[in-house]
């Protein structure tokens, strides 16, 4: 079939250049007052879109100027087609019958499906390798968690917001002894147990006491107390930290992709009327 006008597709949808088809259909009167007469019984957004000075026209000195044109929808050119009543907007409305027929034809329903569907699954593989590289470094951090917890070296608050740091956590000594006060962790009463982990912390395994004997220079003795994290106690709180930002193992991605994809295809076949059976 000849081609009589040029067919673009945007957004998986046949659209017409108005410039073009004026000039296919071969009518005297100039496209702007064609256009504005034509296009009155007819919705922009709907019927057609305004494409700012997209179509361009070479004069005889070779300078190139630009023109604002509409993209139609086939069936405004169909109608545009019947409106001009004569022998060339017949044979033209004929001609976009026919594409259409050949656009909704099952074959070419099916090549524009899988088209769609390799591009979704291209744009799953792309977050597929993101989440992998997610995953790998939070490798790092999750044996990092793991081995602390059998250790039997306690270390500061302080150390512990620096290991948080480290992992990408936005906190310092002075807002993680907060955030213990305001948790539960830590005791919140002013006083001389002020800063000391609560039972329910040391019910836990979290905190050890460290007592330190100190002898004043005028002879008396007092007792300084820190609390200290165990190893139990560094796990929990990096997990606590580091949940939000979780990220899905290999396998689990490998999961996700395979039921987004399946997704996209179902939808895929329901949006085009296909039989399950043959994607």
């Amino acid at each position: 079939m000849e081609d009589l006008i040029n067919i673009q597709i945007k957004d998986n949808q046949q659209l017409v250049s108005a410039r073009e088809l004026h000039k296919g259909l071969g009518l005297k009167k100039k496209f702007s007052a064609w256009w504005e007469q034509s296009s009155k019984k007819f919705e922009s957004g709907t019927d057609y879109t305004r494409e700012p000075e997209s179509y361009l026209v070479k004069s005889g000195n070779g300078t190139v100027r630009k023109y604002d044109d509409w993209l139609l929808t086939i069936d405004m050119a169909k109608e545009l087609c019947m409106m001009s009543e004569t022998a060339k907007g017949q044979e033209v409305r004929r001609y976009f019958i026919q594409v259409e027929k050949n656009w909704n034809s099952p074959d070419m329903v099916m090549h524009r499906a899988l088209e769609i569907s390799n591009s979704r699954v291209k744009e799953l593989e792309g977050k597929n390798k993101a989440l992998l590289l997610q995953a790998e470094e939070m490798k790092p951090k999750a044996l990092f968690a793991d081995s602390v917890a059998t250790s039997k070296s306690t270390i500061l608050v302080g150390e512990l917001a620096k290991i948080l740091r480290g992992n990408g956590v936005d906190i310092g000594a002075t807002r993680l002894f907060k955030w213990m006060r305001e948790h539960g962790y830590l005791i919140n009463r002013k006083g001389s147990d002020w800063n000391m982990p609560t039972q329910k912390a040391m019910n836990l395994g979290l905190f050890k006491i460290k007592e330190t004997t100190i002898t004043h220079s005028d002879g008396h003795v007092s007792t300084s107390k820190t609390p200290k994290v165990t190893g139990k106690g560094q796990q929990y709180f990096i997990n606590k930290f580091l949940k939000d930002s979780k990220k899905p193992n290999a396998k689990e991605i490998a999961e996700m992709v395979k039921k987004e994809i399946g997704k996209s295809l179902g939808n895929i076949g329901n949006e085009y009327g296909l039989d399950p059976t043959v994607y």
